[in-house]
């Protein structure tokens, strides 16, 4: 069995790396590597979009949600779901502005201190994802070769593979690997799940297996906390910097809007049977090895509850969709210390081929620290969680305002980035001092209740935009 699943992985590993090093012949230029030329048709779009969404969050923080709480999990990817539908509006406008990165949008609406820490808010979050995709990739490689290969030392090659293809060509390769991913997935999962459902009993067996609570629609969390899932996931989408990057990339307006709706079907389809492969796998393996680990539910339940052929497939395809998320957080805050660092305040005359080398070696540096973060992870959906918090709370509201506000100001944003940015990261140390109502919450919601509060008050405090300003973003519209 373990030839069938070496056969898999390789295969896929060998169609991933020739993907990168033919994309990698291909990069002449900085918007070659960074925004693959302006190039993407909506087809890749809608797969790239899809692939580089739904990763180690939904496969594993999502899968050990489902474990515990039943359909209660569908609220962390429901959040992205109402995300999409406001982000068919924004897509077109987005393309217009046709940047490089989010912190170019937000000095060319506010100023250069919202730029540095819009920067320093997507170096903090977007590591933090990268690093439980490597966690996840070494857990999946564990499962499989369990005498052989231990979690740690799985995260170690996850990190190095996809650092290397990432280094390679950029965008191009990140898009154009997601095609092939992105299409694995999606037919996987869709043989995979009526099969685990039938193994399982179907209705009357899930029923039997598993408490009532699982088949409600909050599972066992209460509303608050399902709250505390869907706000941060909606809010990460409406102002995800990976997402503005696949649309900068798009060849036109039209293919941003069309990817949109295709990216809209695919995530409700792919979210809902990975949270049902999930519960399917809680049902057939309540106790055990896996009710000590639930996080590992899907790749565990692909290897154990299959067809050797079809888990092996299944295992394959959880294995790149991590590479896939990986590679695309990754590679987007390195294009920012590229472009709002070393481009913006060091090298300002650099020429293409001196950017595109100090690209690779950000690329390089940020992949080394993301993990470092994994080796110290303990739990992914505690480290999703964070992630999202930081960039929701910090960049999504100011992201917004940029597009559809002529009245927040400046230091408005400046303010509003700094709040949500400092609350999330000292949350954990201060949140005993406030009452218990608050302070048993998760970070989401008091750092979202500073940044808008920081936002608005200083709006109205500071002089309104200038029409210069304002005429900056003013093509967008």
């Amino acid at each position: 069995m373990n030839l069938l699943y070496s056969t898999v992985l390789i295969t896929i590993t060998a169609v991933l790396l020739g993907v990168a090093i033919q994309r990698a012949l291909k990069v002449k230029s900085k918007a070659d590597y960074l925004v693959a030329g302006r190039s993407l048709p909506a087809m890749v779009l809608v797969l790239t979009l899809l692939t580089s969404w739904i990763g180690a969050g939904s496969l594993f923080a999502g899968a050990e949600s489902a474990y515990r709480n039943g359909l209660g999990a569908l609220w962390i990817p429901a959040g992205g779901w109402l995300g999409l539908l406001l982000i068919y509006f924004i897509a077109p406008r987005a393309r217009r502005f046709a940047s490089f990165t989010l912190p170019d949008l937000l000095e060319a609406r506010y100023n250069q201190p919202a730029r540095v820490l819009g920067t320093i808010a997507i170096l903090f979050a977007y590591t933090a994802i990268t690093s439980y995709q490597f966690r996840g990739g070494g857990d999946v490689l564990h499962l499989i070769f369990p005498g052989a290969v231990t979690s740690e030392y799985g995260t170690w090659i996850i990190a190095c593979f996809v650092i290397l293809t990432t280094a390679l060509a950029g965008m191009s390769s990140v898009a154009y690997m997601d095609v092939f991913i992105g299409s694995l997935v999606t037919v996987i999962c869709i043989i995979a799940a009526p099969m685990l459902y039938f193994k399982a009993g179907g209705w009357a067996g899930l029923h039997a297996v598993l408490p009532e609570s699982h088949f409600h629609p909050l599972g066992t969390i209460n509303f608050a906390q399902a709250m505390e899932f869907f706000l941060p996931t909606l809010l990460l989408m409406l102002g995800n910097q990976v997402m503005y990057q696949k649309f900068f990339s798009a060849k036109s307006e039209r293919d941003a809007k069309i990817s949109v709706v295709g990216w809209i079907i695919g995530t409700m389809i792919l979210e809902t049977l990975i949270v049902a492969i999930a519960i399917f796998g809680s049902a057939l393996y309540p106790t055990g090895e896996i009710a000590l680990h639930p996080r590992e539910t899907i790749p565990y339940t692909a290897r154990h509850g299959l067809p050797a052929l079809m888990g092996a497939l299944l295992l394959g395809a959880v294995f790149a969709k991590v590479i896939s998320t990986a590679s695309n957080y990754l590679f987007s805050p390195a294009t920012n210390l590229v472009n709002d660092v070393f481009v913006r305040y060091i090298a300002p005359k650099a020429g293409e081929k001196r950017v595109v080398i100090v690209s690779r070696l950000m690329v390089v540096l940020l992949g080394g620290w993301a993990l470092y973060q994994a080796l110290y992870a303990q739990s992914i959906l505690a480290k999703m969680l964070y992630a999202y918090t930081i960039y929701s709370a910090a960049l999504t509201p100011v992201i917004l305002a940029a597009f559809y506000s002529k009245r927040v100001t400046a230091w408005g944003a400046v303010a509003s980035i700094a709040a949500g940015t400092v609350v999330t990261l000292s949350w954990d140390s201060i949140h005993g001092h406030f009452p218990a109502w608050l302070a048993d919450r998760d970070a989401i919601f008091p750092a979202l209740i500073a940044s808008l509060a920081a936002l608005v008050l200083v709006s109205l405090i500071t002089p309104k935009p200038t029409d210069e300003q304002l005429a900056r973003i003013a093509a967008t519209e």
